[in-house]
């Protein structure tokens, strides 16, 4: 008689980081291709952070704003409905200073500003723009800079430069498309990015994710007397994509 071996359960989710955390709030790691909520961007997806987070604490959780799918970093939490509602108020009156790093192709002024009026999106998933423009406004600050003995389209070297982004508006995919409008697109953007730089840092560095990462927020919190601020390290396959360029 053939042995027949009952299939192993599949591994256990590893539990989403924990960033901060009171009696009203709480803050996580998202990685990089881990969905929000439930979304039209693909309807197959059965993980979503919202989900795993309830059930990491074993609570509802209210999202108070939403980071794209493959941006890692922070994402916070109300504990409560009211707590949830009050921060998504303050994300949108400008209220929270946000932080991210990003790592694109070329080497970008040593500071400045992207002030660029961005179309909005009729639809959920982000392919159809609408005709009505929204202000928006992107400040950035270089970091550091590598250039690299690989000839990328018509240069001789590659040239990437790790930069520190501050959105002062919340437009749908705001970093991304500012930095493309500027000819200084985000490395792993399939959306708005480089075909031909993605791919040359797949073949040549094995990136295969988009490097942008929210690391930082501020704000005062909506209940209690108190500045909060939470910062948040790069995820692991960010710091490897920075090694494999010297970064």
């Amino acid at each position: 008689m053939e042995n027949l071996q009952s299939s192993s359960p599949p591994p256990p989710e590893p539990p989403l980081k924990v960033l901060y955390r009171d009696d009203r709030y709480i803050a996580i790691h998202k990685p990089s291709g881990l969905l929000v909520h439930r979304s039209p961007i693909d309807r197959r997806e059965t993980r979503f952070a919202i989900q795993l987070l309830r059930d990491q604490i074993g609570q509802h959780v209210y999202p108070a704003h939403r980071i794209d799918r493959p941006t890692s970093g922070i994402l916070l939490f109300g504990l409560d409905e009211e707590a949830g509602t009050a921060l998504s108020v303050y994300f949108q009156e400008r209220k929270v200073k946000k932080t991210y790093q990003a790592v694109v192709r070329g080497h970008l002024p040593e500071s400045g500003s992207i002030d660029s009026p961005l179309h909005k999106y009729e639809d959920q998933d982000g392919h159809k723009k609408s005709a009505q423009t929204q202000e928006a406004l992107t400040a950035y600050q270089r970091l550091a800079t590598t250039e690299l003995p690989y000839p990328t389209e018509r240069y001789d070297t590659t040239r990437y430069s790790l930069v520190e982004l501050y959105p002062h508006t919340g437009r749908r995919h705001q970093i991304r498309r500012h930095l493309a409008h500027i000819r200084y697109p985000i490395i792993g953007d399939t959306r708005h990015g480089c075909n031909k730089a993605n791919k040359h840092a797949r073949t040549h560095f094995n990136i295969h994710r988009l490097l942008l990462a929210a690391t930082q927020v501020e704000f005062e919190h909506p209940f209690d007397d108190k500045t909060v601020t939470i910062t948040c390290p790069l995820e692991a396959s960010f710091q490897s994509a920075l090694e494999q360029i010297n970064l």
